[in-house]
């Protein structure tokens, strides 16, 4: 790990010395213009992905946004034409599509494990104290569950289905922050497939997952970061254990390092037009419930 940015100095070298980077910087200009940084990964808060992102495209270096990779679509908008403009690889660092578990899920829904996929269940939820002024309660931070949480499982049904819903329909629980703090998302695509999200970030769930086709199904236990699928069909239950090591974060490292050795500007993994699309579901969502962030203007 070569270098850390912030706009206090005093953070970045704290979290240098934590972590173990060799440089720290009191601004992400400096970071962007050092020569032997490679690529950087953008985790400031969901408003200020954009600001970060685009320096350092300008300054032609690769970047992997956190996810939400945007609080909006119009930003998310800004940032892939920047990145276009510039020739340089940009990507949602959606770090669970990479994990072996679900790598192991694409394998056997392309291998017609479960035949035509039919309905996605996914919910990730969990318990958080109120806290107005934390990141998770604040509206000027873009918080609630939706793009915390609730995008994983979007991301998630993205992938499963390869295509954007034709209908949407949602109920968003706006609590007294102005943030959403529950959201229940019904999505239904062409040919009677269908997916039922739940996130939250003021109850607990089992955040796991199920994939149901015609032939059987997948079920996913704490599908965001689990190590098994399991496979259920007529003739009985197929256990597939896929433990890792470390955070599972390496294996999204790897298929940047996969793209920029081989001069890609995106992944085919996470594409940049899904990322896109993506957001802008959670977009009508948020629209649908009357959510906006102090940030957005009205006739967006």
């Amino acid at each position: 790990m070569y270098a850390v940015g912030s706009r206090d100095i005093g953070r970045a070298t704290a979290f240098a010395e934590k972590h173990g980077f060799k440089k720290a910087y009191g601004s992400y200009d400096e970071l962007a213009a050092d020569p032997g940084v490679d690529a950087v990964y953008v985790a400031t808060p969901h408003p200020w992905h954009e600001e970060a992102a685009t320096l350092c495209l300008k300054a032609k270096k690769p970047v992997i946004c956190e996810k939400p990779f945007a609080a909006n679509a119009e930003q998310a908008e800004r940032m892939i034409a920047c990145a276009r403009e510039n020739g340089v690889f940009l990507m949602e660092a959606m770090w669970t599509r990479f994990l072996p578990s679900i790598c192991k899920v694409r394998e056997l829904i392309g291998a017609g494990a479960i035949g035509k996929v039919r309905h996605v269940a996914a919910e990730f939820a969990f318990r958080s104290e109120l806290n107005p002024e934390g990141r998770l309660f604040a509206a000027d931070y873009a918080g609630g569950s939706l793009l915390d949480v609730g995008v994983y499982n979007l991301s998630f049904s993205s992938m499963i289905y390869g295509k954007i819903p034709d209908r949407i329909q949602s109920h968003l629980h706006i609590g007294v922050t102005g943030v959403d703090e529950t959201s229940t998302i019904m999505l239904n695509y062409a040919g009677g497939q269908s997916a039922l999200l739940y996130s939250a970030i003021r109850v607990s769930t089992t955040q796991d997952a199920s994939i149901y086709g015609e032939e059987g199904y997948i079920k996913l236990p704490s599908y965001w970061h689990g190590n098994k699928v399991v496979l259920v069909k007529k003739e009985g239950e197929q256990v597939f254990d896929l433990p890792f090591e470390a955070s599972g974060f390496q294996y999204e490292a790897a298929e940047v390092m996969r793209c920029l050795d081989a001069g890609l500007m995106e992944s085919s993994v996470m594409p940049l037009a899904e990322t896109l699309a993506v957001i802008k579901t959670a977009d009508k969502i948020r629209f649908d419930n009357n959510l906006r962030y102090p940030f957005e203007k009205s006739d967006e």
